[in-house]
């Protein structure tokens, strides 16, 4: 390692690391050295923005800046180093140690391209160089015949489905109710889109074999400066009816987003669809109050076991305490008994009972076709259109679009 400034001429510099103090990420010392051997330099924060301004910084491949806790309070000189390097076409690392989510959010902001935390997982700085390295695909041109509907001025209804555990079939739910309803009718289906919200472990592009876009954390980055073109870019279109807004390609934390980011999305798609389903993490966080409060009918689907019983009475103890609309709350028992299982009925009663919850939608056990269509990106309608799953759910889609949207929360 050293100084960035004072690096002979016969051996330019590919790499800097920048930070208030370089050996307190000793493991960063390390694998700088073994992705780029010698040919890198350390620099503080203020010499780093005079450095960058001087000829020998042209050239640089990137910079690792490594941040902690005690950095937070200097957000503003950082920024001013990322959008530095950017304007040089200098690629970013953000390596970070317990900085708070807010923070990281702001920088990443800023234009990092990377983000790695510390301690450094093996392997993982080398990775993120070789994805800088990498040329960058063009994104795929939306085919010419499907544009995303367009504004009527009239909203439309939210559907919020929440899984109670990992594993309650939420997200299947949430895949084929949207086809379903996208179905309904050849010449008038309902304009139709998904929203996947598990911004860590979402699912909902796999499901439907859809890939993850960047447009969508550029969305989220900045929903301030959202519009309706912007919001369009960020879906994807699935055979053509059914739109969606997937998770982004890169797991972020789940307080990234705040109420007001949720609010402006989900006003933005009632804007232009009959029907928005949004597929949630399993994890409450600042902004399920929102979803809730916005939606017409929150699907909660359990399991006939402790899990699922146990987190339901800590989920309505929670809403209760907050004083949140449990009225809109639909309990969904996945893998229901089947109808000439008596024994069973009676234990979802006894359940229910306990619970003191209305169970009002019994899911029946699809059986391998359900996992098996899923792993083909396809919905049952198409992969098991006699599976009794899909029949159950497509009388829910025909039940509630029946209901007509003014009377969509009576479901």
């Amino acid at each position: 390692m050293s100084s960035a400034t004072q690096q002979p001429d016969s051996s330019p510099l590919v790499a800097c690391t920048i930070s208030r103090d370089v050996t307190n990420f000793d493991l960063l010392i390390e694998d700088m050295e073994t992705a780029v051997g010698e040919a890198w330099g350390d620099l503080g924060f203020p010499e780093s923005l005079a450095f960058l301004g001087q000829l020998e910084a042209r050239s640089l491949e990137f910079v690792a800046i490594a941040i902690d806790e005690d950095d937070e309070d200097h957000l503003g000189v950082i920024g001013e180093i990322i959008t530095l390097a950017g304007n040089l076409e200098i690629k970013v690392i953000l390596i970070a140690d317990d900085v708070s989510p807010s923070a990281l959010h702001a920088l990443l902001r800023q234009g990092a391209d990377e983000f790695v935390p510390y301690p450094l997982p093996e392997g993982e700085l080398s990775a993120a160089i070789e994805r800088l390295r990498a040329p960058v695909a063009p994104a795929p041109a939306p085919a010419p015949t499907v544009a995303a509907p367009t504004a009527t001025g009239e909203d439309g209804v939210i559907l919020g489905i929440h899984g109670l555990a990992g594993g309650t079939g939420a997200t299947t739910l949430a895949v084929n109710l949207a086809w379903e309803l996208a179905n309904l009718s050849k010449e008038h289906a309902p304009r139709v889109c998904i929203i996947d919200l598990g911004l860590q472990f979402g699912s909902v592009s796999t499901y439907l074999d859809l890939p993850r876009r960047e447009p969508v954390f550029e969305m989220w980055s900045d929903t301030e400066t959202m519009d309706e073109d912007i919001f369009k870019q960020a879906l994807v279109s699935y055979q053509d009816r059914l739109w969606v807004l997937t998770a982004p390609p890169e797991m972020l934390p789940l307080d990234m987003l705040t109420p007001e980011d949720v609010t402006r999305v989900l006003d933005q798609a009632r804007k232009h669809f009959d029907y928005v389903i949004v597929d949630m993490p399993t994890t409450l966080v600042q902004w399920t109050e929102t979803v809730l409060c916005a939606s017409q009918i929150y699907f909660v689907t359990l399991e006939m076991d402790m899990r699922s019983a146990q987190n339901t009475l800590r989920l309505n103890r929670a809403l209760k305490t907050e004083d949140l609309p449990l009225e809109r709350l639909r309990f969904c028992m996945n893998r229901a008994p089947k109808f000439t299982d008596m024994s069973g009925k009676s234990r979802i009663k006894r359940m229910a009972e306990s619970l003191e919850i209305s169970i009002e939608l019994q899911l029946p056990d699809g059986g391998k076709p359900v996992s098996q269509g899923a792993d083909h990106g396809q919905p049952l309608a198409t992969s098991a259109p006699k599976n009794p799953l899909r029949k159950e759910i497509a009388k829910l889609a025909s039940s509630i679009h029946a209901l007509g949207k003014s009377d969509a929360a009576a479901a």
